[in-house]
Parts: C-alpha cells; structure tokens; sequence
C-alpha cells in the first residue's frame, strides 16, 4: 500500500496491541462472571430461578440468548418442584393419622399436625412432647432397628406410659431414596386408645352395673314378691314397701347416670381439652344450682372468692362443673352446719394454674382412707354413705377429669376436723 513513516507505524501498531488487549480482557471478564454466575447458581439449596447475569458482548449473543432459555427453564421447573412439594405438605398435614418422618440416625425431622397434637408438640417444634418417650420405647426402637437392616416395613403394637396411657399400633417404613429433607424412615401412626377405651367400658360397665345392681334390685324383687303375696291386703305396709321400693330405684337410677358419666369421661381422657373456662363463674353457677338442696338440709355454704378473673386454660367448662358439683355434693352428705368454697390462682410444679377448695365440718376420714377414696364404689362408711345416696363414683369421676386437665386433687382430712378437697388445674 505504500511506505509509513516509523512514528506513524509505530503509533498503529501500539493502537491495534491495545485493541486486541482490551477486547481480550473485556472476553475473559465477561467469561469470568458468566463462571461465577453458574457456579453460584450450582451451589444454591433452593430452587434456582433469579436469571443469570451474562455479558453484553455481540460475540457471545448465542450464549445469552440460550442461557435465557436455560433460566426460563429452570424457574418453571423450580415453580412446578414448589408447587408439587406445597401439595404433598398440605397432604401431609390433612392426614387424619400421625406421621412423622426421620433421618437415618432418627433424628426427628417432621410431623404432621395429627401427630404434634398427639404428642403436644408446639408449632414445627420437635423438641417436646412425648415424642421422644415414643422412640425410644423398646417396641419402636426394635421395629425402627429392624426396618433399616431388613429394608421391609415392619408393625408395631404399643402402649405410651404417660399421664394417660395410649394405645398406638402403626407401621415403620424405609423410604429408599431418601426424600428431598434426608427422611429415610416414615412412622404411621393410629391412637387407639379411644377404641380400647370404649372395649374397657363396656366390660367396667356390665361388671359394675352386675355387682353394684345387683342389691337394690334383689330389693325391689323381694318387695314386689311381698306386695303380690303377705302384704296383698295391707294398705299401710304396702305403702312403707312401695316407699322404699321407689328409694331403691332412684339408687339404681343414680347408680346408672354416674356409671354412664364416668365411661363418658374415659372415652374423652386421653384427649386434652382445648377451650378455656373461668373458674369464678363456674363456681358461682354451681352454687347457685346447689344452694336450694343445701337449705333443704339445713346446711349453710359460703362461698369465697377472690376478685377478677380465674382463668382455666386448657378446661373443659362442663367438666370442671362437674368436679365442683360432685365435691360440693359429697360435702353436703358430710357436713354438720357449714361448708366453705373458695378459689385462688395458684403455683404447681413452677406451673401457673387456678384452685378451689371445699372445706367441710363433718366427722373427718381416718388418714389409711385417703389414698382409696377416688377408688370406684369406695366408701369409708358403706351403710351410711348408701343411706345418703351416695354411689361411689363421684370422687372417681373427679379423678379422671382433673387427669384429663393434666390438674391435681389434694384431700386432706383428720377424724373429727372435717375434710378439705383442693383442686388445682392448668391457667391463670
């Protein structure tokens, strides 16, 4: 093309050097963050779906058309990996039975909402409950063994020593792979102890009703074989039987209404209850319904309680009237001129709660009583306390009920100086 002076080459060939350096930085750099981009990309634990950065360069158009593609396609496929994990959560939690799910080392990782509820587990929390009392009972911890050396599922039958004893049987599974949170053992559970409860209740039933039935039941035989016979034509004794005929009755009647109520309780006991109650009221209630049956016998009832709310929490209102009620009648039975109800708020075991006691003034039960009381048809006095009316159940009804709240009856009586029957449940 001609000769170039030496400056003027010189000065090209330096701006064509610099050119080539700068176009070749610029490459690399782009090529750098483009590593960067995808390694960082390869290293997330979610699913990946923000776009890629890529560099703005003509000649690496073809790479940032397609790895727009890539993004586009990794995002619908993050969106359909998330969708697909929300429903099988959502399955998961609406399963009517526990399920919980661990890691190799079973370690719990998950557990439905059936399953925190039967082991009272807060929120997602799996550090409390009775959950680890569950594994590491001899007959799970054998079945969860046996799962990961043999590789089947295994059937497992039994009973959780608690403040109510449960009746489990569910099924051990391996989950070969793994799921996507490291599961490698899924544990199926079904609470029979409402089941069993109602099989036990109805042989207590018929063995209780059998035995305590079987008395005033001869009773009113004997009366009608009596009134059909030698009393035919004597009106005054056929008045004087027929009288206690209709007492053994209401005895039967009684007897059956509280042998019912307290199969009821059983069925529920397992199952703490969930609402709150406020004690005050329920006391004053059950005063209110109790006061008339108290003048009929010429005993006075005083009732002291403090002032604001007493909050049962978790209660059952009907439940806990119940116990008021059950207590209040069998200080009446017991009472010679005065029975005290008061209530509190009150300290258990560092735990806050409510209380009430009923205090009354009759003959008092020997110390050896005590433990027996809220044993089922217990009397101290067993001619005196059927002459009342009393059944032997109401102090057993009590029993289970605070057992259900998770509370606590304290009876503290000496011969002479009364009785006093303190309750104390859960709230504040």
């Amino acid at each position: 093309m001609g000769a170039l002076a030496t400056r003027p080459g010189i000065l090209a060939l330096a701006l064509c050097l610099a050119a080539g350096f700068a176009l070749a930085a610029a490459w690399l750099a782009g090529v750098a963050r483009l590593d960067a981009a995808l390694r960082r990309a390869a290293e997330e634990q979610g699913p990946f779906s923000a776009p890629l950065p890529t560099p703005r360069l003509p000649a690496l158009g073809e790479i940032e058309e397609g790895l727009a593609r890539l993004t586009r396609s990794l995002q619908a496929r993050a969106e359909l990996v998330g969708q697909l994990r929300a429903a099988d959560q959502q399955i998961v939690e609406a399963l009517p039975d526990p399920l919980i799910v661990l890691a190799g080392d079973r370690t719990p990782l998950r557990a439905n909402h059936a399953a925190r509820r039967l082991f009272g587990l807060v929120g997602e929390g799996l550090s409390r409950g009775d959950l680890g009392a569950l594994l590491r009972h001899p007959v799970m911890a054998t079945a969860l063994d046996r799962c990961l050396a043999e590789g089947t599922p295994q059937a497992v039958e039994l009973a959780l020593p608690g403040a109510v004893t449960r009746d489990l049987s569910g099924q051990v599974m391996l989950m070969q792979p793994p799921l996507a949170d490291g599961g490698r053992l899924v544990v199926m559970l079904a609470d029979r102890t409402a089941a069993r409860a109602v099989e036990r209740m109805r042989a207590d039933f018929i063995t209780n009703a059998s035995h305590e039935l079987r008395t005033p039941l001869a009773s009113v035989m004997g009366f009608i074989e009596t009134l059909r016979g030698p009393a035919r034509d004597d009106p005054e004794a056929q008045q004087r039987f027929l009288a206690i005929m209709a007492e053994q009755s209401e005895r039967m009647r009684r007897l059956i209404d509280d042998l019912l109520g307290l199969s009821r309780v059983e069925m529920s006991e397992h199952q703490p209850p969930s609402e709150t109650a406020d004690l005050g009221d329920l006391l004053r209630a059950e005063v209110a319904a109790m006061e008339p049956l108290y003048a009929a016998r010429g005993i006075r009832l005083v009732l002291a309680l403090p002032e604001g709310p007493l909050t049962a929490s978790p209660a059952d209102a009907d439940q806990l009237g119940q116990v008021a009620r059950n207590l209040l009648d069998n200080a009446l039975r017991h009472a010679r001129a005065e029975v005290r109800l008061s209530a509190e708020t009150a300290l258990q075991g560092g735990r806050d709660g409510v209380a009430f006691s009923v205090q009354d003034d009759g003959p008092g039960v020997a110390r050896e009583h005590i433990p027996r009381l809220t044993e089922r048809f217990y009397r101290v006095d067993k001619a005196r306390a059927r002459g009342a009316g009393n059944t032997g159940l109401g102090l057993a009804i009590v029993k289970h009920i605070l057992t259900r709240h998770r509370g606590q009856l304290a009876i503290e009586s000496e011969l002479g100086a009364g009785a006093t029957f303190r309750v104390w449940v859960p709230g504040g």
